[in-house]
């Protein structure tokens, strides 16, 4: 029963769906654990002159429940999770790049660019690829034929 199911929820959600899955469940929860532990915030200065990082923990949390959400709709309909997905890196990547500009935090440019490359980048390449590109496996030749 448990792998029928399992079965239909993967045939549900695809490629894509799937994908939309996993990144929601991981943004949710980077986002709690801000609110639960939040980080000195070295490299967001320009996050927490607004407001605390406890409060941009929500944007994670937000944002990964929407890109949650957005497994369960149909192909095609699954923007929204890609663009609410795509926020929050953003965001990060371009608060470590102000810190290297300003000099607040010369490790920054290499996280800013971590955020670009592995979640940003990772996104977009993500967001193109359609559903059903890769051609069904072709059949063994039968045995006993010539060719």
């Amino acid at each position: 029963m448990p792998r029928r199911a399992a079965r239909r929820l993967r045939k549900r959600l695809g490629r894509r769906g799937t994908f939309l899955l996993i990144l929601g469940v991981g943004k949710t929860c980077w986002g709690v654990s801000f609110l639960v532990d939040p980080p000195d915030g070295a490299g967001l200065e320009l996050l927490t002159d607004v407001c605390s990082l406890r409060h941009w923990s929500w944007l994670w949390i937000v944002c990964g429940l929407i890109t949650f959400g957005s497994a369960f709709v149909r192909i095609g309909r699954d923007g929204f999770g890609y663009l609410a997905a795509l926020l929050p890196p953003t965001v990060w990547a371009i608060a470590y790049t102000v810190a290297v500009v300003s000099g607040d935090y010369s490790r920054g440019g290499f996280v800013a660019i971590w955020y670009l490359t592995s979640h940003v980048g990772v996104i977009l390449w993500a967001s193109t690829v359609p559903e059903y590109s890769v051609p069904p496996a072709s059949r063994p030749p039968w045995r006993g034929k010539a060719p």
